[in-house]
């Protein structure tokens, strides 16, 4: 717990192995539950998982959205007051989950997100494709909602009440975007904090590592910045 807050991390796992366990040991003392969503691996990701002292639920379904809304399943069984998303790789900084959470506890922000715009990326952790990328996805969401983000980072901590509240449904990898474009649209509490990125441990990264990935990728955050807009302006049917 942390100043009297149980606090969750869940972490989104595909062939991991080499990463998983690492990953898991260098979280805080602080954490209360670790739960890892295993999006199908075929290596010993799972194992890996569990041997470290983490949750493991395995969610077939292929797709990052889909890893998380698995974790999540097993947190609503006993809620945290705050969820903390973190890559399986080795990329976020788990030093920076104290700075992270800080303003959630202090009823200052719903939703923090940790920006790699604004922070320290190592060179070659983000692809020019990723950084204009985001950088597009961001000024989209400040002009439809006027939200103010400069990255749809995976390194997050949300309220487990806000997290209720967004009906998350994304099973791939409009997942961040939908987090952030939902939270702007309900009026919550958003800020960031700089990211201190650094590039994967091992293995190549599943969106940043091909042009497919990173094309897949760009195509499903803009598909869900401009079908929300829509369901803005087209009023639902009663």
């Amino acid at each position: 717990m942390y100043r009297g807050q149980t606090i969750a991390v869940v972490i989104p796992a595909l062939n991991e192995e080499n990463n998983i366990g690492p990953v898991i040991r260098s979280l805080p003392s602080f954490v209360d539950f670790i739960v890892v969503g295993d999006n199908g691996s075929t290596d010993n990701t799972a194992k890996e998982a569990r041997n470290n002292g983490a949750i493991v639920i395995c969610e077939t379904r292929r797709g990052y959205g889909s890893a998380c809304l698995a974790a999540l399943s097993i947190l609503k069984k006993n809620p945290p007051a705050i969820v903390v998303f973190t890559d399986a790789d080795g990329s976020d900084d788990p030093s920076q989950m104290e700075e992270l959470i800080r303003p959630l506890l202090l009823g200052k922000s719903d939703l923090t997100v940790a920006s790699r715009a604004t922070g320290i990326a190592e060179k070659g952790s983000l692809t020019s494709a990723q950084r204009f990328g985001n950088w597009l996805a961001t000024r989209l969401i400040r002009l439809f909602w006027l939200a103010r983000f400069t990255d749809l980072g995976p390194y997050r901590a949300i309220t487990w009440q806000a997290l209720d509240d967004l009906h998350m449904s994304d099973p791939d990898f409009g997942w961040t975007v939908e987090m952030q474009i939902k939270a702007a649209r309900l009026g919550l509490k958003v800020s960031e904090i700089p990211a201190n990125y650094r590039k994967r441990r091992l293995g190549k990264s599943k969106v940043g590592g091909s042009l497919c990935g990173s094309t897949l990728a760009g195509g499903k955050i803009l598909w869900w910045i401009f079908w929300e807009k829509l369901r803005d302006l087209v009023p639902a049917k009663t």
